[in-house]
């Protein structure tokens, strides 16, 4: 499959991400949204990890191309996974005490 699949694929989920970002004001939704942006990018390493691979195998050299984006995706599953735990027990507590998860709220402890 051609790789501006991937790029197309990659960059509409990106935008779908920024969008739900900048416009929606409840605090899971913005979450999702933030976890569709690190799964867009994380799609686009893996593309250009399998596609430099590709190039590397194609040239007969025998060799660990590529596999440089998939660590990377690995690492970025393992940061996004932190911080959904975070983030969500930030939610929880939020609830809690406001009774809403509507970022909105959160102006309040500015005071």
């Amino acid at each position: 499959m051609p790789i501006q699949y991937y790029i197309a694929l990659a960059s509409a989920l990106f935008c779908i991400g920024v969008v739900g970002v900048l416009t929606r004001r409840n605090a899971i939704i913005v979450f999702m949204c933030i976890e569709l942006m690190l799964n867009a990018v994380n799609l686009l390493l893996v593309a250009f990890s399998k596609m430099h691979y590709a190039k590397a195998a194609a040239a007969g050299a025998v060799t660990t191309a590529g596999t440089e984006g998939q660590l990377f995706v690995f690492f970025i599953m393992v940061v996004a996974a932190a911080e959904v735990s975070v983030g969500l027990a930030i939610i929880v507590m939020m609830y809690r005490n406001v009774h809403s998860v509507d970022v909105n709220f959160l102006n309040r402890l500015k005071n």
